[in-house]
């Protein structure tokens, strides 16, 4: 089956949120929500949920699911908001638990439960929205607990893959492995080419487009992503990785969007 597919993008974080929705059953589910954050006042807003739930009432579906791929690092999730509001079940990796751990040490903050979310997805589990049927897959290396998500003809793949041009995510926060990532990118790339890609973040390359994108396909990913198209090996992908994220900036929010985002999004 085909699902009903609308993308919010947030300028201020790079952020991509979908609603998936069953065009039959009018059932949906919004996968990587984003709460706006102030850095300079530490205040929140839900400009960006208010308008996936204004979208969502528009065309008569109803928010059943809230699903994010990983414990994002560069915003604050609107997941839990989104839950008070709809009631609707928060799905995350069952592996988050080790990044709780790991960024709670980290922060010298309270370990929080792992039943601050409602459901821990492990790898090839099925559930569903409405009349889709979502597979879960362990797509581990941007972080321990990242999943993908393939609902019909697509698949959300969070940060493990940019648009082609862009290439694919660091792999340096703690528990990141660019092995590990080179395999989960592959497991992704076996998918059938006609496969939809709907990509977590997007950035404009230095030379290149000028407009944001998100949807892209395997058989594109495949022939042209700059870091692993047109078979680069997994020694190359590794160095030119490991070389890249030595470069990288520290994410501006990490600090308060992992605090939250360990917790659901929870803030209070």
């Amino acid at each position: 089956m085909t699902p009903t597919v609308e993308a919010f993008f947030d300028k201020a974080t790079n952020t991509v949120t979908y609603l998936v929705s069953d065009p039959e059953t009018g059932a949906a589910a919004v996968i990587d929500p984003v709460l706006d954050y102030d850095a300079a006042t530490g205040a929140t807003a839900t400009t960006s949920i208010d308008a996936v739930q204004a979208a969502a009432e528009a065309a008569s579906v109803k928010i059943v699911w809230l699903l994010e791929t990983h414990a994002h690092a560069d915003h604050l999730s609107g997941a839990d908001e989104l839950r008070r509001r709809t009631g609707a079940p928060i799905g995350v990796g069952s592996r988050i638990t080790e990044v709780q751990a790991t960024f709670a040490d980290k922060f010298s903050v309270e370990r929080p439960s792992a039943e601050v979310f409602d459901r821990l997805f492990a790898d090839g589990d099925r559930f569903h929205i409405g009349g889709l049927e979502v597979e879960v897959l362990h797509t581990p290396g941007h972080t321990p607990a990242c999943v993908s998500y393939r609902i019909g003809d697509a698949v959300f793949v969070g940060d493990t893959l940019f648009m082609p041009d862009f290439g694919t995510a660091r792999a340096d926060f703690p528990g990141g492995d660019a092995r590990t990532l080179y395999a989960s990118i592959h497991r992704l790339l076996n998918l059938p080419g006609e496969t939809r890609v709907f990509v977590g973040h997007d950035y404009l390359p230095k030379d290149g487009r000028g407009d944001f994108r998100w949807e892209t396909t395997i058989a594109a990913e495949r022939e042209s992503n700059i870091h692993v198209g047109g078979g680069a090996t997994e020694a190359d992908f590794v160095a030119m990785r490991e070389a890249r994220d030595a470069t990288l900036p520290v994410p501006k929010l990490l600090e308060p969007a992992l605090k939250a985002n360990i917790r659901a999004g929870a803030t209070g």
